[in-house]
């Protein structure tokens, strides 16, 4: 199998588990990874489980078709911004219900766990801007300095890694924190502790070195 059509194959499994984990529902969110200079992704209105090695749809950084004949995702400015911006090889992007309600209550999501570390810091919230416009992109980009991930007001999440599985992971990650921080923030009469900069900083530096060197990028795995 060529490195394209692994590299489809492995996309694909990725794009069906952001359905079977409940953080897309039917065609929306998407996912991208990134093969030299060209860029796999998913296309757009067609059921993740329909997906097979023909309907592969690659670009170049600049959109122009490399392979394939359906139409990328709607949110492909999304996509290769963050390709063009950052060292990134793969990107998911989600409608994550916990992660989607924070996004409409506070500009960033407060650092209720630990694990806000392996995204960068507390998660911001890009304004919100119509999907699949380079404005959103640009928003997205701005939310996402020195940051992992971010949260898209009235939208959803984007996470980017070395690898699918990091970048997911990522994904997953936040929509925990998102449901966490609203749980906590639920209970009448109480407020949530949150983690200082120093708390936060001390954790990362601990994250560094985690994990048994496989260099898979997976930041947050099986932690504490």
């Amino acid at each position: 199998m060529s490195g394209l059509g692994q590299a489809w194959e492995e996309l694909v499994a990725t794009a069906r588990r952001t359905v079977a984990d409940g953080l897309v529902v039917g065609t929306s969110g998407n996912v991208s990874v990134r093969v030299g200079d060209t860029v796999l992704v998913t296309p757009t209105g067609v059921p993740y489980e329909r997906l097979g090695p023909q309907d592969l749809v690659a670009v170049d950084l600049d959109g122009a078709r490399r392979a394939g004949t359906l139409a990328p995702t709607s949110e492909l400015p999304m996509h290769l911004a963050i390709y063009r911006d950052t060292g990134a090889r793969a990107v998911v992007h989600t409608h994550a219900v916990h992660a989607t309600a924070v996004s409409t209550l506070v500009p960033e999501l407060p650092p209720v766990h630990y694990m806000t570390a392996a995204l960068g810091g507390p998660v911001r919230v890009a304004p919100y801007a119509t999907y699949g416009t380079e404005e959103l992109a640009e928003n997205m980009l701005a939310a996402l300095r020195g940051r992992t991930g971010c949260l898209l007001q009235n939208h959803g999440t984007i996470t980017y890694g070395d690898t699918l599985a990091a970048a997911y992971d990522r994904t997953a990650q936040l929509e925990w924190m998102c449901r966490l921080w609203l749980t906590a923030h639920s209970v009448p009469g109480r407020t949530p502790s949150l983690l200082t900069d120093a708390q936060l900083h001390e954790v990362g530096e601990r994250l560094r070195g985690y994990g048994q060197g496989d260099g898979g990028g997976r930041a947050g795995s099986g932690r504490g």
